[in-house]
């Protein structure tokens, strides 16, 4: 079953892809977004994810009634600073195959902004693309609703948007 490709790759990847962007916010404010499951659900296609944000403790990310997302482990919290947390795929079985990976969120001040870094790896050679290709719209989401208060259309959003509704 084919589907539209929902995001644009740029070079080539292997089985660590990193991403960075300069946000115009505080280290804490960027903290709550990737925290607080309401302001997660705005620039990650609907998708909420719950956790006592916690060393060791267990999240879920979901598009309730829709699609189960992700499950993992926040295996190091450093608010408002740095979150590694373990990443199993749930939206297919293709991407369930792909077993546990890590995605590393490292947030820096540069002077009134911060340089946000997020790293997926420990991802299998040749890993499906479906797994870190979302990025990109997540993380241009995040800057825009930090940014302007609104929301970004994106790919993956009208997508979601359309199957919860």
């Amino acid at each position: 079953m084919e589907q539209e490709q929902l995001y644009t790759v740029v070079g080539g990847r292997g089985t660590m892809t990193v991403f960075e962007i300069y946000i115009k916010a505080t280290p804490e404010r960027i903290w709550e977004a990737i925290t607080d499951p309401e302001m997660r659900k705005k620039y990650s296609f609907g998708v909420g994810t719950e956790s006592e944000w916690t060393e060791g403790s267990e999240y879920r990310s979901a598009v309730p009634g829709v699609v189960e997302i992700a499950s993992g482990e926040n295996v190091e919290v450093d608010p408002p600073r740095r979150l590694v947390q373990t990443f199993q795929a749930l939206w297919s079985e293709d991407v369930q195959k792909e077993g546990v990976s890590r995605v590393t969120w490292q947030i820096e001040p540069v002077g009134t902004s911060c340089r946000l870094q997020v790293t997926h790896d420990q991802l299998g050679e040749g890993a499906n693309n479906e797994l870190w290709g979302g990025w990109p719209m997540i993380l241009s989401g995040l800057k825009t609703l930090l940014e302007t208060g609104e929301q970004l259309d994106t790919p993956g959003s009208l997508m979601y948007a359309k199957a919860g509704g």
